[in-house]
């Protein structure tokens, strides 16, 4: 079966086309994509039949063998902070952690507002883990 890349294709319109690895252009109809798939992203490798179409050649039986690269990972892993920069970050959060801690150990919970702040220290700290 012939394979190639995804050159565009519309989810409104239902349609697109395929840059084979032959260098030939085929057409991709929404029918075409594998079942659970709505859209396909510009440079999704996929494998596919052919036949022969009123207008030229049209996919069939597309299969998705790599997705497209993510623009989104690389820019989050190039953001990522340095390890030194997080386990200074880590550290400080233990700490205020650990106040919280003997403050709830003697029955008192932390100052109004300062429960919200203390949890979105720790979401920021969790999503730049997270990368």
């Amino acid at each position: 079966m012939p394979t190639g890349k995804v050159k565009w294709y519309d989810q409104e319109k239902g349609f697109g086309f395929i840059s084979g690895d032959d260098g030939e252009d085929v057409f991709l109809h929404a029918n075409a994509l594998p079942q659970g798939v709505s859209t396909l992203g510009g440079g999704t490798r996929v494998e596919f039949g052919i036949v022969e179409g009123r207008r030229g050649a049209q996919a069939l039986s597309v299969t998705v063998l790599e997705p497209a690269p993510s623009v989104a990972a690389n820019r989050r892993e190039r953001d990522r902070k340095p390890a030194e920069d997080m386990e200074v970050i880590i550290e400080d959060l233990i700490k205020l952690l650990d106040g919280v801690g003997a403050g709830l150990r003697r029955g008192r919970y932390p100052e109004k507002g300062q429960g919200k702040k203390i949890a979105q220290v720790m979401r920021r700290v969790a999503d730049d883990l997270d990368v």
